[in-house]
C-alpha cells in the first residue's frame, strides 16, 4: 500500500513531464513555502510566461539560493524586463535564471559594480567565464526584489535546457501545493468554414454552462453543422495564493476519442509570440479576456501541442449526435471537465459572419505597401496570420492603420516625410502612437534626413508630436550645503511627461557615480557604500536627457565625512 501511495504522489507531483528530466537535482530558490503569482506557460501579452513567479510575502530582500552547483554565466541589468537578473549554468546542461532581484551576493555585486563603473553605465550585460563566479547548491546568490518590469515584489525563476528553451520548473520537482481544480470562465464554439454554423449563426458563440453534481460543467444543447472549433477561457489557483494563474494541460474529446491536446512543459523563445495565434486576439483586445482556441489554424507552428486529429477541428454532420468534452488540468492533475452535447442540424437560413471590406486587402503571404501624402507603410509577408482587410486612412500628420484587433507577427514600417518642418523643429519631433482618451505614447523614432520612421508590431494610429519640455528633477534627500554623513543613499526623482527619459549621468566632484533607476517610480538612487567620495565637501551634478534630446541639469553641494 505504501508503495502504491508513493507512486501516486510522484505521478501527480511530476505531472506529464518527460522521464529524462532530473527531479531531485534542483532545490527551491527560496526558503519559504512556495506560492506563485504566475505559472509556467501562462498566457501573457505577446508571449508565454517562461518561468514561475514566486511570491515573496509582498517583501523585498528575501534570500535567493542557487538551486544547484554551477557557475554564473550571465548577468544582465536593465531598467525594464527582468531588471537585475542572474543566470547560472549547471554541469548537467541546464541553466537556472533568477530575475527582478534587489541585489546580488557580495562577491557577485563586487564583480558587477567594477564593470558598471568601468563602462559608466547602470545597464549592462556580462558573460563571466566558467569558474569565475562558481556557486554551490544552497549558496545565497542574491536577494528578491521588484526591479525591471515587475508589477510587485517577487522572484521570477526559470530552468532552461542546453538549447536555451525554458522548461516548466515543476517538472524538476519544484513543488507548489495545489489541490484546487481549474476554474472555467467561458466556452465558445467557432464556425470555421462558409457553410458551418452554431445554433444558426457563424459568429463565435458563447455557451451557457451549468454545474454538474460532480463539480464539472455541462453546456447547453447545441445544434451545429460543418467545421467547428472550441475555445475556452480558464485559470487555475493554487492553495497558498489567490492569483488567477495559467493551467498546465487542455485536451478535448469527441465521442470518446481525444482529438486535441496541449500542455505547458517546454517551448522556445522563437515561438512565444505565436501566443497571439493561440488565443482569440480580437476578443482579448475588446474584452481583456483570453480565449484559448482548442484547434490549430494555419500559420501556427507552436510545439506545445501533444496530440491532434484534424487539427482539433470537429466535423459535424447532419442528423448525427456528438458529445464533445474539454479536460482542463493543472500540474497536480486536478481536472475540470466540460461536456458539450452537439446535434448535427442543417439550417437553410444561416446568420452569416460579416466581413467588412476596405480598399486594402493585406495577404499573409505577400508584402504590402501603402503610399499617400507624407506616409509610406510597409507590412512584410508573414506579418499577418490570415488575409485581412485593413482600414488605412491618412489625415494630416496622422495615419490610421486599422486598430489593434489583428495581431502582427513581424514589424511593419511606418515612414513620415518631415520635409515641411524646419531643422530646428525636426530635433524636437517624434512619432507617437495614439491611445485611449487622446493620449499618445512615444515609439522609437529613427531619423534620417527628411524621413522619420518607426518599426512596430502594433496596429493603430500614429502621428507626429513635438516635445519642447525638459525633464523634471526633484531632489528627495539632498539639498544645498546639507550634511549627509548619516545617509546610506542619495535619492533623486526624475520624470519626463512627454517623450520619456532616455538617459542620465551623475557625478560627484567630477567622478561618475552609479545611480540605480526605477522607471516605475522615477527614482534614482546612489549607494554611498560605493565609496566614491573621498572629500568632506562634495559637488553633485545630474544631467537628464529625454528621447528628443531636451536636457535638464541639477547641481548642489553637500557635506559628508569621508
Amino acid at each position: 500500500m505504501r508503495t502504491i501511495t508513493l507512486f501516486l504522489i510522484l505521478k501527480f507531483s511530476l505531472g506529464y513531464c518527460q522521464k529524462d528530466i532530473p527531479t531531485d537535482y534542483f532545490m527551491n530558490p527560496l526558503d519559504i513555502p512556495l506560492a506563485v503569482s504566475g505559472t509556467y506557460g501562462e498566457l501573457r501579452s505577446n508571449h508565454f510566461h517562461s518561468g514561475l513567479d514566486l511570491k515573496t510575502n509582498g517583501e523585498e530582500g528575501l534570500k535567493v539560493y542557487a538551486t544547484a552547483n554551477g557557475s554564473v554565466s550571465r548577468i544582465k541589468i536593465s531598467h525594464f524586463g527582468y531588471g537585475k537578473a542572474i543566470y547560472i549554468s549547471h554541469p548537467n546542461g541546464y541553466t537556472s535564471v533568477y530575475a527582478h532581484l534587489q541585489k546580488f551576493s557580495l562577491e557577485i555585486e563586487d564583480y558587477l559594480k567594477k564593470r558598471q563603473y568601468a563602462k559608466e553605465s547602470y545597464e549592462i550585460e556580462l558573460f563571466p567565464k566558467e569558474g569565475t563566479l562558481s556557486v554551490n547548491k544552497g549558496d545565497v546568490i542574491g536577494y528578491s526584489g521588484n526591479t525591471g518590469g515587475s508589477g510587485g515584489p517577487h522572484l521570477h525563476f526559470e530552468i532552461r535546457d542546453a538549447k536555451a528553451r525554458p522548461l516548466n520548473p515543476m517538472c524538476f520537482g519544484i513543488d507548489i501545493k495545489d489541490t484546487k481544480k481549474p476554474d472555467i470562465q467561458g466556452v465558445w464554439l467557432y464556425s470555421l468554414d462558409k457553410s458551418s454554423h452554431v445554433n444558426g449563426i457563424q459568429q463565435p458563440t458563447k455557451l451557457r454552462l451549468t454545474f454538474d453534481n460532480d463539480g464539472n460543467f455541462k453546456a447547453e444543447n447545441v445544434s451545429a453543422l460543418g467545421k467547428i472549433g472550441i475555445g475556452v477561457s480558464t485559470f487555475d489557483q493554487q492553495n497558498l495564493a489567490a492569483n488567477k494563474n495559467g493551467v498546465y494541460k487542455i485536451s478535448t474529446e469527441i465521442n470518446g476519442q481525444e482529438n486535441f491536446a496541449m500542455e505547458m512543459k517546454r517551448f522556445s523563445f522563437s515561438e512565444t509570440r505565436y501566443v497571439n495565434r493561440l488565443i482569440d486576439y480580437e476578443y482579448y483586445k475588446n474584452n481583456r479576456n483570453r480565449i484559448t482556441k482548442l484547434f490549430i489554424e494555419k500559420n501556427n507552428p507552436l510545439t506545445i501541442y501533444t496530440n491532434n486529429i484534424d487539427n482539433g477541428i470537429l466535423s459535424i454532420e447532419d442528423s448525427l449526435s456528438y458529445t464533445a468534452k474539454i479536460y482542463v488540468k493543472d500540474f497536480k492533475d486536478n481536472t475540470t471537465i466540460i461536456n458539450i452535447p452537439i446535434q448535427g442540424k442543417s439550417i437553410k437560413e444561416i446568420s452569416k459572419k460579416e466581413t467588412i471590406k476596405t480598399a486594402y486587402l493585406v495577404k499573409s503571404n505577400e508584402n504590402f505597401t501603402f503610399n499617400s501624402g507624407i506616409f509610406d507603410l510597409y507590412i512584410p509577408k508573414g506579418s499577418l496570420y490570415d488575409n485581412a482587410f485593413l482600414d488605412i486612412q491618412a489625415n494630416g500628420d496622422t495615419i490610421k492603420i486599422h486598430q489593434d484587433e489583428i495581431p502582427l507577427h513581424k514589424n511593419m514600417t511606418v515612414v513620415f516625410d518631415v520635409s515641411n518642418y524646419s531643422d530646428t523643429d525636426k530635433k524636437k519631433l517624434y512619432i507617437g502612437r495614439l491611445g485611449y482618451n487622446d493620449k499618445h505614447y512615444y515609439v522609437k523614432t529613427n531619423k534620417k534626413n527628411n524621413r522619420f520612421s518607426t518599426r512596430t508590431r502594433t496596429l493603430g494610429s500614429y502621428s507626429l508630436f513635438t516635445d519642447l519640455e525638459t525633464p523634471t528633477i526633484v531632489p528627495i534627500n539632498v539639498s544645498n550645503k546639507k550634511w549627509m554623513s548619516k545617509a546610506d543613499f542619495l535619492k533623486i526623482k526624475i520624470d519626463d511627461a512627454d517623450s520619456g527619459i532616455k538617459s542620465y549621468r551623475a557625478t560627484i566632484n567630477g567622478k561618475f557615480i552609479l545611480m540605480e533607476y526605477d522607471y516605475k517610480t522615477g527614482m534614482l538612487i546612489y549607494d554611498f557604500s560605493d565609496e566614491i567620495i573621498t572629500e568632506t565637501e562634495n559637488n553633485f551634478k545630474l544631467i537628464v536627457l529625454d528621447k528628443v534630446g531636451n536636457s535638464a541639469t541639477f547641481e548642489t553641494k553637500f557635506f559628508r565625512k569621508p
